[in-house]
């Protein structure tokens, strides 16, 4: 819990070589629905130990928000953001493979440095990387908050992926906004440096963010990957693949939900600004 919210929209969860993390929008209970129905609903899913496995998983749990919204009047319009990091088979070896929807974050700490795999999907994002906004402006923008994607709002999601190769020493974060908007990239790598195991690094992290002002809720899961091939040369962020599993749901979903499809529409912008 942070210092503002009365309640926490955060939600997190590890399986069999996987870890989850989501960060709630909607009114009532909305977001703490959405963002508990999507990590269960990756967790539940992924059974092909694959990137592309990993981006279906992603889009059965959307698709689960999506429903769950629909067939609820108080939750209608909820949604979530979500990243997850999960152990899989890539091209004969075993890999990493890092999905995102959202402006939660997968960060790489290793060989000192702190990297970003993930991008975000948010307005303030989008006009940096047009180069219509600085970094520097963008952290102060009063439309910061506003996401371009998230679970649960249409029933058809792009999944961005990455796959990484696992190397000893690395370790990772996964982490909701309440963390990044209130630590530097500086002080997170400074509490990500050292010997610490996860669980107290994911603790220090939490309470750092709480500390430097708590303005959001925050979440850290710190993962270290300790038994694997060790570099072989500068490690580069890998490009991005934008993965659309399916075209949305079943004919009967769409047929439940074709009367909310304008509603949904013309709340985007006030869901996404991420009102919990």
């Amino acid at each position: 819990m942070g210092r503002v919210r009365a309640t926490n929209q955060d939600d997190f969860g590890a399986g069999d070589d996987i870890f989850v993390l989501a960060d709630g929008m909607g009114g009532h209970r909305g977001g703490e629905v959405a963002s508990a129905e999507a990590v269960a609903g990756v967790l539940s899913s992924f059974d092909d130990r694959t990137r592309a496995g990993l981006a279906r998983a992603v889009d059965r749990a959307n698709q689960a928000v999506f429903g769950r919204a629909a067939g609820d009047v108080d939750l209608f319009g909820m949604g979530t953001t979500l990243c997850a990091l999960a152990l899989v088979r890539g091209e004969g070896v075993d890999a990493l493979a890092v999905a995102n929807v959202g402006d939660s974050r997968v960060y790489r700490y290793g060989d000192g440095r702190l990297t970003q795999i993930s991008d975000d999907h948010s307005l303030v994002a989008d006009l940096v990387r047009a180069g219509d906004l600085t970094e520097e402006e963008a952290a102060r923008h009063p439309q910061r908050n506003i996401l371009t994607r998230a679970l649960g709002i249409e029933p058809a999601l792009s999944v961005d992926t990455w796959e990484l190769p696992a190397l000893a020493g690395d370790r990772y974060l996964l982490c909701s906004d309440g963390l990044f908007n209130e630590l530097s990239d500086d002080r997170i790598a400074g509490l990500l440096e050292g010997d610490n195991n996860p669980e107290l690094t994911a603790a220090a992290l939490v309470r750092a963010a709480v500390d430097a002002g708590g303005h959001d809720n925050v979440t850290a899961l710190v993962v270290d990957v300790d038994v694997a091939p060790s570099a072989e040369g500068p490690w580069q962020r890998p490009e991005v693949k934008v993965e659309q599993p399916s075209n949305g749901g079943t004919r009967s979903t769409r047929q439940r939900v074709g009367s909310l499809r304008q509603p949904f529409q013309s709340m985007r912008t006030r869901l996404a600004g991420k009102r919990r």
